[in-house]
């Protein structure tokens, strides 16, 4: 199990805390920009990596089975966390527990594959992805416990136990030997979430499906990052 892994992911979900008490962002569209670029860098390790690895391993049609479950549990996923991992969230005085438990569900799933017998390529992809992604949404989460008016210390607490989430997926994943069994179709469920996140974010964070030039370099940069840096 590689110690750097689980310091990156963790620190992803810290690093967004620090950028929300520093910057105290107020702007959603600042936040939106964020989310764009982990999307766009999502979307092209999907595509260019992922895909082409899984495929390259298990050539069967039940793979392609594997990737739409992972697709309809992301749908479903979001129906409880009510879309946080792609930037919304509604001012409320109470935080439903079905938020907390759906993001940390997720970020579970995502860490499982890492803990597996990866090509150091594809972990590192995948690596990469889950910790651009994160960043973000941990910023989203914070700002919305913070505006519902939560204690900080719960706020902390939360974000905490959100943090040790893929970190603990990653454990999972390197001692169950059972798992490393499925490790081709867990990558598969996984990808489905990542191509349904990605997708959700880069359509919806558009105002109107319209896209600003703004938002069309932030999606160039976040794609062109993920050709050039694997």
């Amino acid at each position: 199990m590689n110690t750097l892994t689980l310091i990156l992911l963790f620190s992803s979900v810290i690093a967004g805390v620090i950028f929300v008490e520093i910057f105290k962002p107020r702007k959603g569209r600042n936040i939106q920009l964020l989310l764009t670029f982990s999307g766009a860098y999502l979307l092209a390790i999907c595509l260019l990596h992922l895909l082409p690895e899984l495929f390259a391993n298990n050539p069967t049609e039940k793979i392609g089975i594997f990737i739409l479950v992972g697709f309809l549990i992301q749908i479903l996923l979001e129906y409880f966390s009510q879309g946080i991992e792609h930037g919304h969230f509604h001012k409320s005085n109470i935080i439903p527990f079905s938020v907390l438990m759906s993001l940390c569900l997720h970020a579970l799933l995502e860490g499982v594959p890492l803990g597996g017998d990866l090509q150091e390529h594809t972990h590192n992809a995948l690596l990469y992805g889950i910790v651009l992604h994160k960043m973000p949404v941990a910023i989203v989460l914070m700002t919305f416990f913070l505006q519902s008016n939560m204690r900080k210390s719960r706020a902390y607490f939360l974000l905490f136990l959100f943090a040790l989430m893929a970190p603990l997926g990653v454990f999972a994943g390197s001692v169950f030997g059972a798992l490393s069994t499925f490790q081709d179709e867990i990558m598969a469920i996984v990808i489905g979430i990542l191509l349904h996140i990605s997708t959700t974010i880069l359509f919806e964070s558009t105002d109107g499906h319209r896209f600003s030039f703004t938002k069309i370099i932030t999606i160039i940069i976040g794609t062109l990052l993920a050709i050039f840096s694997l």
